[in-house]
Parts: structure tokens; sequence; C-alpha cells
């Protein structure tokens, strides 16, 4: 297990106990055994063979799964079935758990993102997460995008630092609703915004890749379609892993989907083969409501 770093974590962002992993007879006969392609072009994430341990519960088993540039990834699956799991992995979010053992290899363009040499800090700037509830800061909504790149550095100035926080609250599609109020408090915003407000402070830092945790699970519709406007223009310059419950989300908003039963990767493939012509039947069980 890694040396723990000290990580902002309140008791929403913590994991799901997970079932442990059972054997379906006559669906899942080869553990670690993913129907599809698990490969993709250009991969920047690659994950091999991955498992996770919650104390003597294996959370994850075997995982093996590329991710490229550049693209949207959906993790689907029943609750406790490990997605959620899997994504904080991307970023060593399990690092705060105590309990928490992960073994395989995980690495960010070429780099493994376990390697002792490897500071969390650094990482969690290149790979963002965003989470189910949203969680500004209690300060401003100048100083929520603005903390990111003070820690880091990657303001030289005042007008840097205000070209930084004012692109990535433009490019999060908040910049005209907050512009005459940014010394105001984040925390006043409405839940849409500040899910919004915190995707701008994630683009701050110039991550490479976006987490995102259910992220429209506790929005209206009106919200959850800027989001999702919102990733399809970010995909341009960043790879999204979404976690959704929702499989018209899923549907809307990925090139690749990703299926996960009892801590297994069931199935991978493009958007459209996954919801019009499974491989699996979990797969197939799963998005026509009959297991969930």
């Amino acid at each position: 297990m890694m040396p723990m770093t000290d990580t902002t974590t309140d008791a929403t962002d913590l994991p799901e106990i997970q079932t442990p992993v059972v054997e379906i007879p006559g669906q899942i006969t080869e553990l670690g055994k993913t129907v599809g392609d698990v490969h993709c072009e250009n991969p920047f994430i690659v994950a091999e063979n991955v498992n996770v341990h919650y104390g003597s519960n294996h959370a994850i088993q075997n995982v093996t799964l590329e991710i490229g540039k550049k693209e949207v990834i959906a993790l689907i699956g029943p609750s406790g079935c490990g997605k959620s799991t899997f994504l904080r992995c991307l970023n060593r979010m399990n690092d705060s758990i105590d309990i928490a053992r992960v073994t395989g290899k995980i690495s960010l363009d070429g780099q493994d993102i376990y390697d002792k040499k490897l500071d969390p800090v650094v990482l969690r700037a290149r790979v963002g997460m965003v989470f189910q509830k949203p969680n500004p800061f209690p300060k401003s909504i100048y100083d929520n995008v603005a903390y990111g790149p003070r820690i880091h550095g990657l303001a030289a100035d005042r007008a840097e630092l205000d070209n930084i926080v004012h692109t990535s609250l433009e490019r999060a599609g908040l910049l005209a609703e907050v512009i005459d109020r940014l010394d105001d408090p984040g925390t006043g915003l409405s839940g849409g915004q500040q899910q919004r407000l915190c995707i701008a402070r994630t683009i701050a830092v110039d991550p490479e890749v976006i987490l995102m945790d259910e992220p429209c699970s506790a929005l209206d519709p009106i919200a959850t379609a800027k989001i999702e406007d919102l990733m399809d223009e970010l995909t341009e310059d960043y790879a999204i892993v979404i976690v959704t419950h929702s499989m018209q989300q899923a549907a809307r908003v990925s090139r690749r989907v990703a299926y996960f039963h009892l801590g297994l990767l069931v199935e991978v493939d493009e958007t459209n083969t996954i919801f019009t012509n499974p491989q699996h039947k979990l797969t197939e069980d799963y998005i026509t409501g009959r297991i969930g």
C-alpha cells in the first residue's frame, strides 16, 4: 500500500462497501474474463490486472482497461459493482482509506501512477475529479477557481491568475452567469452552478484527465443538459471517465462503455454496440432493466 497523503474527503466521498464477488453459473465462468475489446487507439490511461481490497472484501477483481485521449468512456453497472472504486484508483483517491489496498498497474501516459516517487498531489493536478455532490470550498467564486493555480504556482502575477480564472469559468459555461459577483461565496450558487464551478476549479490546473463520479445525479434536467453539453466540449482537450447510473446519459455523452458487475469488468465496447447489441447476458439484462 502506498504511503497515505492528506486528502480532503468527506463521508459522501467514501466508496460504497461492495458485495463479495460470487460466480454466476453459466454467465461468468472465468474470473476477470472481459467480453469485448479493452484496448483502444492512442491509450492514455492503461489499467492492468487491477485489484482493490477493502480489508477482506475483494471489491475489484483483475480489471484491465485502456482509456484513450480525447474520449469519454462511461462506467455503468448496478450499485456496489465497483465502478466508483475503479474510478478512484485512477487518481489514487483510495490512498486516503486506511483499509484499501490496490494491486496491479495503472499508467498515465506511460508513467506508473503508483510509483513511490510520484507525489499524489501532482497526480491529482493531472487527473482531476468531480464528485457526485458539488463541493465548492467555503470561499468566493474567484478563490474557488484560483485555489489550484495558486498552490501549484501556475500564475506569475494577478493578471495571469485573473486570466486563468476567467478562462476556466468560461469553459465551464459559468462566466456569463457570475461575472459581476466573483467575490460572492461559491456556496451561494445553485446546485447546477456549483457543479460547473467545481468543473472550472478542476480544469483551472490544466489536467489531462477528468474523472466524474455521477456528476449529474443531484441536478435537475436543465442543469444536467448543461453539464452534458460541457462534457462534449471538454472532450476536445481531455480524456473523461464518467460513472453514471443513467444509461440514457451514458448513451448521450460517451464514445465507449464499460459494464461492471460485482467487481468484475464484464464487457467493454463502443457505446452504440453496448446499447443495441451487447454480447454478454449480464450486460443485456442490466440495460434492459432485468437487473439493477
